[in-house]
């Protein structure tokens, strides 16, 4: 068996030589080279900052940023940052930023000399930490692989996500997105997809963010308030549909067929809808969408909603979908009695 390509990672400026057949599968980057080289096993997927956007004043602010913002919260322990994928990969200060923005006590050695035991200390602060942000393996944008390598994208997504955990009220600079390039190295060689990544949003959606945007934000940079904004909804839901002797518990769900959607729009605009509009047993698919349709169409008409929506996705459960048509409702009749 043949041995693993080499896969250069772009680090900084120094010149260093490249694997021909990387090169001829990225000529871009026979202009930056890399600084050192790494193995990609066949099926890996990786993603790089483009040399393209190394220098974008914005991503070297949002470094900065965070520099200032680690080594002020670990001042007391005489700690100070000079390079976030340098400084951050082996898991010492993390370690230590994490017990003290949550108070946590984890059960890791404080210095690990050997390569195995540094990895295997971020191994540990990491799985703490999804458990902190609770959220699904497959919403992570890091990973103890692409940490323990120094990779700048996924340290900073890291930082993005235990900031706005810990400390949601901090000013994270916004609109911070970087050109990547997608590699995959399949049995045909390497396969490539450009792209641009954000990682930070807006920190307040201005007057101009359609509730579409607004709500692709907070499931793309803030997953970890879902739950929060679902509870919220809920009770809001609750209030409207209890006097009709009805009970939401599960939003996923609950609003796919279109049925306790119509009879909430009825009762906070305060009119009966007639029974011949709309299935009340819906038992098809179609039936289901014609209601969703029936929703989507009152919800336009009433101005509520400022972007179309497919009324298939409603009944999909599109978790998106449904938590806008309910914050278009919760915003405008939020303190209406019930």
């Amino acid at each position: 068996m043949g041995s693993k390509p080499r896969l250069p990672v772009f680090k900084g400026k120094e010149t260093k030589a490249m694997d021909p057949s990387f090169l001829k599968a990225f000529p871009e980057f026979q202009v930056n080279p890399f600084s050192e080289e790494e193995d990609i096993a066949q099926g890996e997927k990786r993603k790089y900052i483009k040399p393209t956007s190394q220098n974008d004043p914005k991503l070297e602010a949002l470094q900065t940023f965070f520099m200032d913002w680690i080594n002020t919260t670990l001042k007391h322990e005489h700690i100070v940052v000079k390079s976030l994928e340098q400084d951050m990969y082996d898991g010492l200060i993390l370690h230590h930023l994490i017990e003290q923005l949550g108070s946590l006590s984890l059960e890791v050695e404080e210095i690990a000399l050997t390569e195995k035991k540094q990895r295997l200390k971020l191994e540990i602060i990491l799985k703490s930490v999804n458990q902190c942000l609770q959220l699904e393996e497959s919403k992570l944008k890091w990973s103890v692989d692409s940490i323990f390598r120094k990779d700048l994208l996924s340290t900073l997504h890291l930082l993005v996500a235990i900031a706005g955990h810990f400390q949601p009220e901090l000013a994270i600079p916004p609109n911070v997105k970087v050109d990547v390039i997608n590699v995959e190295y399949t049995a045909n060689g390497f396969k490539t997809e450009d792209a641009v990544e954000y990682i930070t949003g807006n920190r307040e959606p201005d007057e101009s963010s359609s509730q579409a945007e607004m709500f692709d934000e907070l499931m793309t940079y803030a997953p970890e308030k879902v739950d929060a904004v679902k509870e919220v909804f809920l009770k809001f839901v609750n209030r409207h549909v209890g006097k009709l002797g009805l009970s939401v518990k599960d939003i996923d769900s609950q609003f796919a067929d279109g049925v306790i959607l119509l009879l909430l729009i009825g009762q906070l605009q305060g009119y009966f809808l007639n029974l011949g509009d709309f299935f009340l047993k819906p038992s098809s698919p179609a039936e289901m969408v014609h209601n969703a349709s029936l929703a989507v169409d009152l919800l336009m008409d009433g101005g509520l909603l400022d972007v179309p929506i497919n009324p298939e996705d409603l009944v999909n459960r599109d978790m998106k979908t449904t938590l806008l048509v309910l914050y278009c409702l919760f915003s405008k009749y939020k303190t209406k009695e019930a």
